[in-house]
């Protein structure tokens, strides 16, 4: 009985230990807590509708968000870049003290401060005064910046990496885009080169080559030619006004790029180069700038590289016949539903043929690519080695030929100019699939 009293008595001591225990280092801070910095500014970034870029040496930028959008205002009215400023604002939003390094300074000279390298300011909605931050030097180890805000004694650190943030010029902190139009409304492409112009239209949601020749186009690269011009960013300005074209090639552009959208224009020229860049112009705007080579060169394609390379529209999912003459022999399939809505493929006596057979064929023939094309009609496809006639849903037609000279496999189709150099193995595999079904 003795015994069972103090192992009692033990466990209530136990108990009440680990309650005490639990009760003190619930009251600790956590250790691995972080640690909470405190904020050079107490703003939101939405709230912020005016900064003021003012870098030792450099233009004052003045920029504005009244409009509800972000534009610059001084030291030229222009669009502004809408990331740099956004940033920009919510860098100061949420700008945290590093350190105070000294809570009353007598002198401001070691920290560079006497004169700032940075002074960037900016003001709130509703407020007429601005808030205001000077920035100094590196650090010796240059991880912070010395910074403080003129109406504080306080010297404190902040992160070095806002140096790119803060220190911009005008150029920076404009909209350095090339040419301004709105991407999915664009109906029309047109590139004029040393004489060769290349037309493109969109209709359907599919793009067409109009000139030199009249062909299906291939929507990648359409699409990939204006999304060239929609992303280009100017690398400087060099003149405010055109006023001597001859001086940037710009007289006779090397190449003009117009952009349409319904009775809407949008131009970009491309003159001379400098160094691995080009002079360019918005035909829209006078002033000349520069933009990357590789800028130039995603537009100096012939109308080839704007062809659609797959032979045939017509898809397994899509086809409802196909006809197909292989020297004296023709065969002839059409889709249709059973009594219970499947799929079927019949031939010309309505006798039903292996259906998966059939959309191995169908996919087969749509794996076709043209690799390269010429001009003109090769005299080989007078002798075809097979002649494939495909009708899809929509009751359009496409016929295609193909021949064979030595190991080259050609196509034409009779729609469009020219003839393709077509993959061989591609080629093969379909008249494989179409001996299957003997």
């Amino acid at each position: 009985m003795r015994g069972l009293t103090s192992t009692l008595a033990m466990a209530v001591v136990l108990v009440g230990l680990g309650a005490y225990i639990y009760f003190v280092d619930s009251k600790k801070p956590a250790s691995d807590a972080p640690e909470v910095k405190a904020k050079a500014f107490t703003v939101e970034a939405d709230q912020i509708e005016e900064i003021r870029f003012m870098p030792k040496g450099v233009q004052a930028t003045r920029a504005d968000k009244t409009t509800g959008t972000w534009q610059l205002v001084e030291p030229e009215k222009t669009d502004a870049d809408q990331g740099q400023l956004s940033n920009a604002a919510s860098s100061l939003a949420s700008l945290e003290i590093t350190r105070v390094v000294d809570d009353n300074p007598t002198d401001l000279t070691p920290y560079g401060l006497t004169s700032a390298a940075i002074e960037i300011g900016f003001r709130l909605k509703g407020q007429q005064n601005l808030q205001r931050l000077l920035i100094g030097d590196k650090t010796a180890t240059g991880s912070d910046l010395y910074a403080k805000r003129p109406d504080e004694k306080r010297v404190f650190l902040i992160a070095s990496y806002l140096d790119n943030t803060f220190n911009r010029t005008p150029f920076d902190l404009r909209d350095k885009a090339v040419l301004k139009f709105e991407h999915d409304k664009v109906d029309g492409l047109e590139i004029a080169r040393a004489g060769n112009t290349i037309q493109l239209a969109k209709s359907d949601g599919e793009w067409h080559l109009v000139t030199p020749y009249k062909a299906r186009a291939d929507f990648a690269a359409a699409e990939a030619a204006l999304t060239a011009l929609s992303s280009a960013q100017m690398q400087k300005i060099v003149s405010s006004e055109a006023s001597n074209p001859k001086m940037f090639g710009l007289d006779a552009p090397t190449l003009t790029a117009t952009v349409k959208a319904g009775s809407a224009r949008a131009a970009l020229a491309i003159g001379k180069m400098e160094g691995d860049a080009v002079y360019a112009r918005d035909l829209s705007r006078a002033m000349v700038f520069t933009i990357p080579m590789t800028a130039a060169t995603d537009l100096e394609k012939g109308a080839d590289a704007f062809r659609r390379k797959d032979l045939f529209d017509a898809r397994s999912f899509n086809a409802t016949r196909v006809e197909l003459q292989r020297g004296a022999e023709t065969v002839v399939f059409e889709h249709s539903k059973d009594k219970d809505g499947k799929d079927i493929w019949k031939d010309l006596a309505g006798k039903m043929v292996d259906t998966a057979k059939v959309e191995d064929l169908l996919t087969k023939l749509s794996n076709i690519r043209a690799s390269m094309f010429v001009d003109k009609s090769d005299p080989a496809l007078k002798m075809p080695a097979l002649v494939a006639t495909l009708k899809m849903e929509n009751a359009r037609t496409e016929t295609v030929t193909f021949a064979r000279q030595g190991t080259t496999v050609m196509a034409a189709r009779a729609d469009e100019p020219g003839t393709a150099t077509v993959e061989a193995v591609a080629f093969n595999d379909a008249l494989a699939a179409l001996d299957s079904l003997k």
